[in-house]
């Protein structure tokens, strides 16, 4: 009897089995090692993910590095909150409210006399922090008299100190009084004694330069301009109207003034648009009765458009030039 062979018939794993030719003992050509012909993609296929990963991966980069480069260039810093501007000294001081707080303490201050001290005291005590002289350095003598006063400056210190500078005309002569004020939680004192100062020199203006004057335009003119500064004096809107450009609306002064004359007119040469300068002689109606009327000599701006050979008026107001320059 043959003895059936004992070596294992289970299954062998495929890299094995298929090293050896199918009913023989024998190993295939390769030396025992198994030729396999890959899947068509499994290979391929993870490379191509990686290369995506990888493009992912550089355009991250590149954007932090734009990010990074653009910060630097525009001074930008990333931290995490922005912090919150801080508030200037001229926005946190209120500038209007002591202005008009030192124009109330001139009132005082620049009216002194012997018979009212006492008055004048108590009322700069409401201004004064506590134990500040009663008269803020007045000796009780001799007499101010206020005419006028308006805020010139706001010098802005920090948030609670400024000083106000006043334009006045105190005795019928100008000066400047600064005048130091204390703000804090809302209230406000007069920190300290003003100071005297003196009032803004007289500037040189310079002497009008000669020029080309459109000799025609300003004969022209001189004959129209008296009938539009009566009516303007008047403030006639059918008179008004003849002599303004289309879509020019003029008010006029509503009876304020008379008109007496027009004493000259500086016109350019130039195109269909000029700017001129009118100078005319007002009186007061109020006094004209009384044979000693008030005249008053104006010079105005005027812009004037020519339209079919005959000059409008588009626009009035005052005039920054001298008479007789351009």
């Amino acid at each position: 009897m043959v003895r059936r062979s004992t070596i294992d018939r289970s299954p062998q794993p495929a890299d094995y089995s298929g090293d050896y030719v199918s009913g023989t003992g024998d190993q295939t050509q390769g030396g025992g090692k198994r030729t396999r012909a890959a899947p068509g993609w499994r290979g391929a296929g993870g490379r191509w993910l990686i290369w995506v990963f990888r493009v992912v991966v550089w355009a991250v980069l590149l954007l932090i590095g734009y990010r990074g480069v653009t910060a630097i260039m525009t001074g930008e810093t990333n931290t995490g909150s922005a912090p919150a501007p801080a508030a200037s000294p001229s926005t946190s001081f209120p500038t209007a409210l002591a202005g008009a707080y030192a124009l109330q303490f001139g009132q005082v201050y620049l009216n002194a006399d012997p018979g009212s001290a006492d008055q004048r005291a108590s009322e700069l005590a409401s201004f004064l922090p506590a134990g500040a002289d009663s008269q803020l350095g007045w000796n009780g003598a001799g007499t101010l008299q206020l005419q006028s006063e308006q805020v010139a400056d706001v010098a802005v210190h920090d948030a609670s100190h400024a000083v106000v500078t006043l334009l006045a005309r105190v005795n019928g002569q100008l000066m400047e009084l600064g005048v130091p004020v204390y703000y804090a939680g809302g209230a406000l004192a007069v920190s300290g004694e003003p100071a005297w100062l003196p009032a803004p020199p007289k500037a040189a203006v310079p002497t009008p330069s000669a020029s080309a004057s459109d000799a025609a335009a300003q004969s022209e003119l001189t004959k129209q301009l008296p009938a539009f500064f009566e009516a303007y004096a008047s403030g006639d809107q059918a008179t008004l109207g003849r002599f303004l450009a289309p879509g020019t609306t003029v008010t006029g002064l509503g009876g304020q003034l008379v008109f007496r004359s027009l004493t000259g007119v500086t016109v350019p040469a130039g195109g269909d648009t000029r700017n001129v300068v009118a100078t005319v002689v007002w009186k007061i109606p109020d006094q004209a009765s009384s044979g000693q009327a008030v005249k008053l000599e104006m010079s105005y701006a005027l812009t004037i458009v020519k339209k079919g050979g005959t000059w409008y008026i588009s626009a009035i107001g005052p005039s920054a030039q001298p008479a007789g320059s351009s």
